[in-house]
């Protein structure tokens, strides 16, 4: 999550937002249908059997595509996915600074390594 934020708050340009949403998404600052997308995601993450047709027709009245909610429910599970891997297998967390320079690589260069080719359609 770290590396995350980071990235987030050197785009947004406002670190304080991004912590608003890390601490608390439903007080921060935000548009209503981002707080309910992260209300689904945390039924995503936490209760799966628990969605259903009403949750997606939710966040599609409140402007979410349905490529929106996969695109969403698809990093929801990489993430899952990831975090396990991680704690799985010891590997160590950056610290701060490691995140921060993290964050500004990624908002020059993108999520693919530098000199990455990268396919377009």
């Amino acid at each position: 999550m770290g590396s995350h934020a980071a990235v987030a708050a050197t785009l947004l340009e406002d670190r304080a937002l991004v912590d608003a949403v890390l601490h608390d998404y439903t007080t921060a600052p935000i548009d209503p249908s981002w707080k309910a997308l992260f209300a689904f995601l945390d039924v995503v993450n936490a209760r799966c059997a628990q969605v259903d047709q009403a949750a997606v027709d939710a966040l599609k009245a409140a402007g979410w595509s349905e490529e929106a909610i996969y695109d969403a429910v698809t990093v929801c599970a990489l993430f899952n996915f990831y975090n396990r891997w991680i704690d799985g297998t010891g590997v160590s967390d950056l610290g701060a600074e490691g995140y921060a320079q993290s964050g500004q690589r990624m908002k020059t260069h993108g999520y693919a390594p530098p000199g990455r080719i990268v396919l377009e359609k």
